[in-house]
């Protein structure tokens, strides 16, 4: 875990793949956890608030927001579910992608027995619509800000997500023909040789205090992600 950004209403982290945002077992760490140690101790034994405002999935890397008051956390959970806080991810594909970008629109619904998502005709009970556009990237890379990012497989794809569903990336891109690389729940029969391929790598949203625009990045760690950080 790395902090990225932190003040006295909220805390942005850098979450490694493979670590869960929280977890059921106190016994296995997860990110929440290891926030509110490294608070505990600024606090001085003082219990932490700690409000986590968005989730990754476990295989995912890279920023998770949380509140470290009850005042903060409201408003970003209010930006959230508004669409004011902007998510980007990079992804990278199993093969190449055609094309220069995209929408994509399609209706999901949850197996909670299986722990995946599917496409659904329009109309389905239960399903949610989701929508994310993508741009596929030039083989030179792409500028995050503090680096150049290839694609160790496929393509490079910048991902901003409209909507925020279960596994709604990987669903949607594999149901689009272009799974993603190191996916083992929605591309099986791909590479099983590097981990998932999908990285949260910027968000955007309205301080919860100055409410004033700020942005924060991370660059990609995982082996599907090639960077060459600037000197």
């Amino acid at each position: 875990m790395k902090t990225v950004y932190e003040d006295k209403s909220m805390i942005v982290c850098y979450k490694p793949a493979g670590m869960a945002v929280q977890h059921k077992s106190v016994r296995v760490p997860d990110l929440e956890s290891e926030v509110k140690s490294h608070l505990a101790a600024a606090a001085k034994g003082k219990p932490p608030y700690l409000a986590v405002i968005n989730r990754l999935d476990q295989p995912v890397e890279g920023l998770v927001l949380m509140a470290k008051t009850k005042a903060a956390a409201a408003v970003l959970t209010e930006q959230l579910q508004s669409g004011e806080i902007q998510k980007e991810y990079l992804a990278v594909t199993e093969a190449g992608v055609s094309g220069s970008e995209g929408m994509l629109t399609d209706y999901l619904i949850k197996d909670g027995r299986t722990n995946l998502s599917r496409v659904v005709p329009e109309g389905t009970a239960g399903a949610k619509k989701s929508c994310l556009q993508y741009t596929v990237q030039s083989e030179e890379g792409y500028d995050c800000g503090s680096g150049i990012v290839h694609p160790a497989a496929g393509s490079l794809i910048h991902i901003r997500l409209l909507t925020g569903r279960h596994h709604q990336i990987r669903v949607q891109m594999a149901h689009a023909g272009m799974p993603l690389l190191g996916d083992r729940k929605y591309n099986p029969e791909g590479r099983q040789d590097r981990p998932l391929a999908l990285c949260a790598f910027r968000l955007r949203l309205l301080h919860p205090e100055t409410r004033k625009p700020v942005e924060f990045v991370a660059m990609p760690e995982g082996s599907a992600f090639c960077v060459e950080t600037r000197s």
